[in-house]
C-alpha cells in the first residue's frame, strides 16, 4: 500500500541524549520537553527560537502542565511540582523507592486531571515496570505491572478509550477507560508494528481520534487510524530515532517531534548529525490542547 507521507523539517538543532515529552502550553504557546538522560527540562519558544534550559539534576521522564500553573514532573525520584519561575522543585512521592534499578519514562494527564506515568528498568529488563497515576488529592494508583518499557499514552474524544504503548511488545494497545474513576479494562490491541518498522515510542491523539505514533529506529512517524490498525499517513525524519511528537503551534496544526542519539556511535552521530534535534512538520488538521493536571 502506497502511504501519504511528507517530511519533517528540522526546528532546532540541539544534542539532546534522549530527547522526548514534548507537551505545548497554549497559555504561553511554548513547548516544553525534556531531555531524560541529562536531566534537562527546556521550553522552547518557536516565535523566537529561544530553548531556555532548567537543570532538574537528576533524570526526568516527563513533564505536564498544571491546572494552578507550573509542571508536574516524573523524576527519577518519583513525582514533584516544579516552578519554572524560581526553579523551585517540591518532592510529592515516589512509589518506586525501593526499585534504585527503575527510572520513570513517558507519562501524560488524562482528560479528569489525573497524571499517567510509566516506568522501566535501566537494563530493559522484561517485566519490571509498571503504570501508575497520581490522582490530583496526590495518592498513587498502580495500574498495569509486568511492564517493560512504559510509552506513549492517549485518550479518545469520547472519554471511553486509552491508549498505551509497552514498547518492547511492538503493540498499540486500548482499554475501555471510565474517566470518573480511571478505572481501566479488556485490553485488546489495535496495532501490531512490524520489528523492521522501528520501535513503537510515544504517542499523541488528533482530533479525528488517529493517533500518531514516533517510532524509535524507524526514522518515522506514523498515523494509525485505532478502528482497523491501519497506517493512513506518515512523516520522514532525516534522523534514526524520532522519541515522541505532540500537536503545537497557535492553531495546534504543527506536529513537534522529539529525537534521541542515545546509544549511536560516532560514525551513525556523522551520518545523521541532527540527532536528539527538534523537529516540526505544519499538517492540514490539528490536534488537541493537552489535559492539565488538576491537583
Amino acid at each position: 500500500m502506497n502511504i501519504p507521507s511528507i517530511q519533517a523539517d528540522i526546528e532546532l538543532k540541539t544534542n539532546a541524549i534522549l530527547g522526548e515529552g514534548p507537551v505545548w502550553d497554549t497559555d504561553e504557546n511554548k513547548l516544553y520537553w525534556v531531555d531524560v538522560v541529562s536531566g534537562r527540562l527546556f521550553k522552547y519558544n518557536p516565535i523566537t527560537g529561544i530553548n531556555d534550559t532548567y537543570e532538574i539534576g537528576e533524570h526526568i521522564g516527563a513533564a505536564v502542565l498544571r491546572e494552578k500553573g507550573g509542571l508536574l514532573l516524573a523524576m527519577k525520584t518519583g513525582f514533584a511540582f516544579f516552578d519554572p519561575d524560581s526553579g523551585k522543585i517540591s518532592k510529592i512521592a515516589d512509589p518506586e523507592s525501593h526499585l534504585p534499578g527503575n527510572r520513570f519514562n513517558d507519562g501524560k494527564c488524562d482528560p479528569a486531571g489525573r497524571f499517567w506515568t510509566g516506568t522501566m528498568s535501566y537494563k530493559l529488563e522484561a517485566g519490571k515496570g509498571s503504570l501508575y497515576c497520581l490522582h490530583p488529592n496526590l495518592t498513587i494508583e498502580q495500574k498495569l505491572t509486568a511492564i517493560t518499557i512504559s510509552n506513549g499514552l492517549a485518550w479518545n474524544e469520547a472519554e471511553n478509550t486509552f491508549y498505551f504503548i509497552d514498547t518492547l511488545t511492538y503493540q498499540i494497545a486500548a482499554f475501555d477507560y471510565e474517566p470518573e474513576t480511571g478505572s481501566i479494562q479488556n485490553r485488546k490491541i489495535i496495532k501490531k508494528i512490524n520489528k523492521n518498522e522501528g520501535l513503537p515510542d510515544g504517542m499523541t491523539i488528533d482530533e479525528e481520534g488517529c493517533l500518531w505514533v514516533a517510532l524509535y529506529k524507524g526514522g518515522r512517524v506514523i498515523r494509525v487510524n485505532p478502528e482497523n490498525g491501519e497506517t493512513v499517513f506518515q512523516i520522514h525524519l532525516p534522523v534514526p530515532k524520532p522519541t515522541s511528537c505532540t500537536f503545537g503551534g497557535t492553531t495546534l496544526d504543527e506536529l513537534f517531534i522529539t529525537t534521541a542519539r542515545e546509544y549511536m556511535t560516532d560514525e551513525e552521530i556523522a551520518e545523521s548529525p541532527q540527532s536528539g534535534s527538534l523537529f516540526k512538520v505544519k499538517l492540514p488538521l490539528k490536534g488537541k490542547p493537552p489535559n492539565r493536571f488538576a491537583g
